[in-house]
């Protein structure tokens, strides 16, 4: 990922991150670990929750840390990847990182990351820990980078587990199987330490929940101990309704996240929240007003801009894109619709294309400018396999954007990380806020 850290903002930031090579995967927490214990631990100074599985992760991260502020703790989010800038990885209070808080944590951590050679994810993630602990947040809530079992989040020992779901991708590195990678992901459970389901395959589920009887981690799965009813989509809101393990009727939500996927991420936020010990467990009202505050761009999110409608989404995945899909046929968008795609030649473009191109009236095919080279994927060469849909392709960016606001009074933006950050920078979208209560 092409990383925006100014040396301007932050020049201990820039050298430490510079030192650490991108896009590197090397299994294993100790490297996490030795740094962590090198700067005190900082890791074991606050409560956590920690959230994996396929999609949705970072959305429900997001809602957890909105409501844990709304009902009144200081609240660090760390998440991965971010689009435009850094900060956005590491929040407090809602806010990114203090460019001070976050130099002076670049300084310490420096010789220790260099001493043990740690990726730029686990480099990050240790970074992220030190802020938290230093700014003397109460609860943290943190995203698994990938996988879980050997990700460098899993040096935490959390409140509460949540997998969101289990999809294939990433399988070179996380296996050729549904239950491989499910293995990974439940891999992040503990003893003692209640987990919280979304809605899995059943493969899948079966996987996590024997690992989760295995070493004793009490469980808890969304559409069984708890539901979400009567979903409805909107173009400002997804409303439905939640019922939760306890309740005697379901308490009415609405999430400024679109689609009906959000709502059961929303939904097994609230599980995951209610499953917290009773000091720390927020009030159903307090759930409704910190649902209803997230912010997380880049998930179909709408905005006006040189009059014409864009849908910005990040989907990455055959699993995303469905929904995204699925989302896009429930809004009353303004036709023509065009599609700017540029996904990631590792990803599986061949299944990811369809349900895409069924939608749009004319579709624009283009390489993110922020994403690594080497994973660019030949746009020409997949629109010839794509020949019966309407396609074009314009490899820059700016001019694929420029071409598909000329033909369409809607254009959605999506395909990976890369395209969405680059269209927000190019289209003057601010990243926003995962909302919460105000620092100060």
């Amino acid at each position: 990922m092409s990383m925006t850290i100014s040396a301007a903002r932050s020049p201990e930031l820039a050298e430490l991150l510079g030192l650490q090579p991108t896009g590197v995967i090397r299994w294993g927490l100790g490297r996490t670990r030795t740094m962590l214990h090198a700067v005190g631990r900082p890791h074991m100074a606050f409560r956590s929750l920690h959230v994996g599985g396929t999609n949705g992760k970072g959305s429900v991260a997001a809602m957890l840390a909105s409501v844990l502020g709304v009902a009144g703790r200081r609240v660090g989010l760390y998440t991965s990847p971010h689009l435009l800038d850094f900060r956005e990885r590491i929040r407090i209070d809602g806010f990114p990182v203090d460019d001070a808080l976050l130099s002076a944590a670049a300084r310490r951590l420096r010789p220790e990351a260099e001493a043990v050679r740690g990726t730029f994810f686990e480099t990050a993630t240790a970074l992220a820990f030190l802020c938290f602990a230093e700014a003397g947040v109460e609860f943290v809530v943190a995203e698994v980078g990938l996988g879980g079992r050997l990700d460098a989040t899993n040096v935490l020992l959390p409140e509460i587990a949540a997998i969101t779901n289990v999809a294939w991708d990433h399988a070179d590195y996380l296996g050729n199987t549904l239950a491989a990678i499910a293995r990974e992901k439940a891999g992040i459970v503990k003893p003692g330490v209640p987990l919280v389901l979304g809605r899995l395959d059943p493969e899948a589920g079966r996987v996590v929940r024997r690992h989760a009887e295995g070493v004793g981690a009490p469980l808890l799965q969304l559409g069984y101990d708890a539901a979400v009813r009567r979903i409805r989509i909107g173009r400002e809101y997804t409303e439905f309704g939640y019922m939760g393990p306890d309740a005697d009727r379901p308490i009415q939500l609405r999430c400024p996240l679109l689609g009906a996927h959000q709502a059961w991420n929303a939904g097994l936020a609230a599980l995951a929240l209610e499953s917290l010990p009773n000091e720390y467990r927020p009030t159903a009202d307090e759930i409704g007003l910190g649902v209803a505050g997230v912010r997380w761009p880049g998930r179909l999110q709408i905005e006006r801009r040189r009059d014409r409608t864009w849908v910005l989404d990040v989907a990455h995945n055959l699993v995303a894109v469905e929904a995204l899909a699925q989302s896009l046929t429930s809004l009353d968008l303004e036709t023509p619709l065009a599609l700017v795609v540029a996904i990631l030649g590792d990803k599986p473009w061949p299944e990811m294309l369809p349900p895409l191109l069924a939608l749009a009236d004319i579709s624009i095919f283009t390489v993110a400018p922020s994403s690594p080279s080497d994973r660019w994927w030949d746009a020409a060469a997949v629109a010839e396999t794509v020949s019966t849909y309407p396609v074009e392709v314009i490899v820059d960016f700016e001019a694929a954007l420029e071409r598909a606001a000329e033909v369409a009074a809607t254009v959605v933006v999506t395909g990976s990380n890369h395209t969405v950050g680059d269209a927000m920078k190019l289209l003057d979208i601010p990243v926003g806020l995962p909302g919460g209560r105000r620092a100060g």
